[in-house]
């Protein structure tokens, strides 16, 4: 290795993002320029976008490691060339890249190999929020059946008397009545709302600079998340509330709700319930997300929790996806379960009021606020929360399950964190 007064540095050279390296000083000799003949056989690009060019040849020999890095901020690039006959380089700090570069470096290749992985991760991710919003809502059909019969119909019978009556007038299958629908509404809603969370939550972090989330940037993550969802997805959900209310039959499905609609009362009659469905979203997917982030780091801080992370780094390869859980799938279910109702109790006269507007022709709309005191003037304060019980009995499991799948897939797709 050649001492550091043999290396040669060269200022002002910029490198084109096409081939070639250009000069931008013109006080460097172009007899100079003209001497170096870069035959890059392989070129690195470390963390802080610095090149890294090797084997280059000037007058017939060899050149060692060629690293140019971004020049105080303003555009230009600062050449270091090091004349070296052995396979290792010291570079300015005298870190030692070894043959093939340190960790610090990663080849053109690969930068371009992870930009193409981050769109396949973003696919796995939306999937897994997919997956697990598709088996929740099919287990919890029958309850999702009996909750929209309250709210929809304002049915009064009670609770064994209305299962009873759907099993006579329907059978079986009329308790998975709209499931369908319910599923093409749900799965892109769960599958936005849980990476969105995700991506807002690592935005947070990168902004403040914590190792952690804390408590007020997990809601808020949560609250942003539901809001980007209900934006994206209100259309779907609108629709599936025509077709189960009274008449909804007759429109021929989901093609013939969507078409009766945009015919009778125009595109923005699929936003229906808009304002008071971001109003309950956000503080629902605040709730519903801060809630079970909050448990689960408080229990990977536990002793407990550390011996069971301990416990799978040991594990390695041989555990399988569920043993990869860091809850556990006892855990994750109890934690999500109780995520969920806390979301639904505290959103709950929201949804009552967004499924009234959502019923509402355009001669007798009402806003938001005035259909509020229409429900309470009906039938007292407790008509906000007509359904409550089954509602909460269907979201329990529905938000057990939902988190548990949407781990597990996590898992079994292998998704790179946010």
């Amino acid at each position: 290795m050649y001492s550091a007064d043999r290396c040669l540095f060269v200022d002002s050279i910029r490198v084109s993002r096409q081939d070639g390296l250009f000069l931008s000083d013109k006080t460097v000799p172009s007899s100079f320029v003209s001497s170096i003949s870069l035959k890059t056989q392989k070129c690195f690009v470390d963390k802080n976008e610095n090149v890294c060019l090797v084997s280059c040849s000037w007058g017939g020999q060899t050149l060692g490691p060629v690293k140019s890095r971004r020049s105080g901020g303003k555009g230009g690039w600062v050449l270091s060339v090091s004349l070296s006959r052995e396979e290792g380089y010291v570079g300015d700090s005298g870190e030692d890249w070894g043959q093939n570069g340190d960790n610090n470096l990663e080849t053109v290749e690969e930068v371009k190999e992870k930009k193409g992985s981050g769109a396949l991760n973003t696919t796995k991710h939306l999937w897994a929020g997919a997956v697990a919003a598709m088996v929740s809502r099919t287990f919890i059909a029958p309850l999702e059946r009996l909750k929209l019969e309250y709210i929809v119909r304002g049915e009064k019978r009670s609770f064994i008397e209305l299962i009873k009556w759907i099993a006579a007038s329907e059978g079986l299958k009329g308790f998975w009545k709209g499931n369908f629908l319910n599923i093409l509404r749900t799965a892109p809603f769960k599958a936005i709302n849980f990476y969105a969370y995700d991506i807002y939550r690592s935005q947070l972090l990168k902004l403040s600079g914590n190792e952690e989330a804390t408590n007020s940037e997990r809601f808020l993550a949560g609250a942003a998340a539901g809001i980007t969802a209900t934006l994206l997805c209100l259309p779907m959900d609108t629709i599936r509330t025509v077709m189960v209310a009274p008449g909804g039959e007759a429109l021929g499905g989901l093609i013939g709700a969507f078409c009766h609609m945009i015919q009778t009362e125009g595109f923005f009659s699929l936003y229906k319930g808009l304002v008071p469905s971001i109003i309950s979203m956000a503080p629902s997917g605040a709730v519903f997300y801060g809630v079970y982030d909050i448990l689960k780091s408080a229990y990977l801080h536990s002793p407990e929790g550390r011996k069971r992370i301990q416990d799978m780094k040991q594990g390695g390869q041989e555990l399988n996806a569920f043993e990869q859980l860091e809850l556990g799938p006892v855990r994750t279910l109890l934690y999500g379960a109780i995520a969920g109702a806390c979301s639904e109790a505290a959103t709950y006269p929201f949804e009552v009021v967004r499924r009234h507007l959502q019923m509402q022709v355009r001669a007798t709309k009402l806003g938001a606020l005035a259909t509020c005191v229409k429900i309470v003037q009906q039938g007292g304060i407790s008509a906000l929360y007509a359904g409550l019980i089954p509602s909460l009995l269907q979201v329990l499991p529905s938000a057990a399950i939902s988190y548990l799948v949407y781990e597990f897939m996590k898992i079994v797709l292998k998704v790179e964190p946010a």
